[in-house]
């Protein structure tokens, strides 16, 4: 609770919240697996498929309830996102962008949940730790930025072949001489090492940043003084109405990226 931040210092309570739940399902510092980031986004992804499933089986042609207004609005903004920089066909990917959006949103949200609630109550059931954001753990986001690596390496032996995508590695952009052929690829691969870590590092650095954040104004609550509980009690809630558009634009640009590393696989030089 905040209190820990008064008994054990606020690095010690930090510390505490920036561990993740034990055992991991693997430990190997950069590739680790964290069972609290599986579970906590497996959740977030079921809750996110039967929401949507549900709403749409009870979809009307008619007048719309709220739900199925709001998940309309949803859609078709998204679907215009992808109609204005994909121009192929968006039968797969307008509904990839629909769940990286919403997913990658609903992952963003759980850091707007109080620090301390989610771990107080696993406590009860002897669970000592547990980090509730997985957007804040690396492993996480590089597993969702890897997966739209392989989705754009896929749509780039798709739209050009194994011939014509070799070729433009070696040839694009400096010309097909073979003396530019090695700088071409190098450059090439430069690129594409790119994409996966500006995904991966924007949404990790972003949402990581305000976990720390929100867990200084909690120390704040726990420090003893009347004064600084006000000032961290005005703290948490201007942070938070302030994370919601932090939130939302992380989900957005990652969605963005993603249509866009995958429409650029479309192109030919």
């Amino acid at each position: 609770m905040a209190s820990e931040a008064q008994q054990g210092g606020l690095t010690e309570y930090i510390q505490h919240h920036l561990t993740h739940l034990s055992p991991h399902v693997s430990e190997g510092g950069f590739w680790s697996v964290h069972l609290d980031s599986l579970t906590v986004s497996l959740a977030l992804g079921v809750l996110f498929a039967l929401w949507f499933w549900t709403t749409a089986r009870k979809a009307t042609a008619g007048v719309p309830g709220r739900t199925q207004a709001f998940i309309e609005l949803v859609v078709e903004f998204v679907d215009g996102q992808v109609k204005d920089v994909f121009h192929g066909d968006r039968r797969f990917l307008a509904p990839l962008a629909l769940t990286v959006f919403v997913w990658v949103f609903l992952m963003n949200a759980m850091d707007l949940l109080p620090v301390d609630l989610l771990p107080w109550i696993l406590a009860k059931f002897g669970v000592g730790h547990f980090r509730a954001v997985p957007t804040a753990d690396v492993n996480m986001t590089f597993a969702m930025s890897l997966t739209v690596f392989v989705l754009i390496i896929f749509y780039s032996f798709k739209a050009k072949g194994v011939g014509g995508y070799m070729h433009e590695l070696f040839t694009a952009p400096f010309g097909a001489h073979p003396l530019l052929w090695i700088p071409n690829f190098a450059l090439n691969l430069v690129e594409l090492a790119s994409k996966p870590v500006s995904l991966a590092m924007r949404l990790f650095g972003n949402m990581y940043a305000g976990e720390l954040v929100f867990m200084l104004i909690a120390g704040l609550l726990g420090a003893g003084s009347w004064a600084l509980f006000g000032l961290g009690v005005i703290g948490y809630t201007a942070w938070g109405i302030f994370h919601i558009l932090i939130i939302s634009i992380q989900a957005f640009i990652f969605m963005v990226l993603t249509i866009v590393y995958i429409s650029m696989a479309h192109d030919h030089h």
